[in-house]
């Protein structure tokens, strides 16, 4: 069951939020979604799953038109910052509205989340911090059966510990229920190992979609003194780079062909690396 985004623009007043935006998701696959403050990351997500409107363009799944039609939604969910559920409602009603709406909680998941991160379901939502009512959204995106699963800045207010509990539960559900999860955060280098594709947005047009395998294949980071990197790199496709106290790292795009000099060291660049020069408005990789 594929998903289809086709030529979605989105205006307000008169300003360009998404220009142009085509991406086909592929079941059963872990995207992080980057972009910077602005880029129309959430304004996407909302479009996708019918919380907003675009001004043109079409969302297709499993080849069915979604805007406004019941069926294909009930395959889509998206966890957002928004607070959509009422403040007085407890956590196990939330739970309990959930599966009415999409069918088949998974209570068993549900119960161990809870319990791992020691929430009381009768508490009452607005009685939850930031972080635990991030928790509260997260464990209900992770429990629902839809087959696209949106996680919009999942983990905010959440502690590093309970970060990487979550994200543990992610792969195991992932692996026991495959189906698309697409992470759209700020926290690149914590995602980084669990994506499988990547989509980058920069000022609402999609900059890159491609595997992560790709995109880290073609990066290298190149440190050392700045007069030998400078030296070193001086022929090759360097699209960016970063100068400190004498020394410096450049990145390049490409194959290095030649014998590393002994106080040179080259690296593979990082996705977030990567994502920074590539949205710093030079030229791409």
């Amino acid at each position: 069951m594929s998903l289809t985004v086709e030529h979605i623009n989105k205006f307000y007043h008169e300003k360009n939020v998404l220009m142009d935006v085509t991406i086909s998701f592929e079941p059963q696959k872990i995207y992080g979604l980057l972009g910077r403050n602005g880029a129309g990351k959430s304004t996407l997500l909302n479009i996708i799953s019918n919380r907003s409107f675009a001004t043109n363009g079409q969302i297709f799944l499993d080849g069915k038109l979604v805007n406004n039609s019941e069926g294909p939604l009930n395959h889509i969910y998206l966890m957002s910052e928004d607070n959509l559920f009422p403040a007085a409602m407890r956590i196990k009603d939330i739970f309990k509205i959930s599966e009415k709406f999409y069918g088949d909680f998974d209570w068993e998941l549900s119960q161990r989340m809870r319990a791992a991160f020691e929430i009381n379901e009768n508490l009452k939502f607005r009685k939850l911090s930031t972080g635990y009512r991030s928790i509260a959204k997260l464990i209900t995106a992770l429990c629902v059966p839809c087959d696209y699963i949106f996680l919009d800045e999942p983990v905010l207010g959440l502690d590093a510990n309970h970060r990487e509990l979550f994200y543990s539960f992610l792969i195991d559900t992932y692996e026991a229920r495959p189906r698309t999860f697409v992470i759209s955060t700020h926290l690149i280098e914590e995602i980084a190992n669990l994506l499988e594709n990547v989509i980058i947005l920069d000022r609402g047009q999609v900059l890159r979609l491609d595997t992560i395998e790709n995109i880290l294949s073609e990066g290298k980071t190149v440190s050392g003194p700045q007069k030998l990197v400078e030296e070193f790199t001086k022929d090759l496709n360097v699209v960016g780079e970063e100068a400190l106290g004498g020394l410096a790292n450049f990145y390049i795009s490409g194959e290095i062909n030649k014998v590393i000099p002994e106080n040179i060291r080259v690296a593979p660049l990082s996705l977030q690396a990567y994502f920074i020069q590539l949205t710093k408005g030079k030229k791409a990789m």
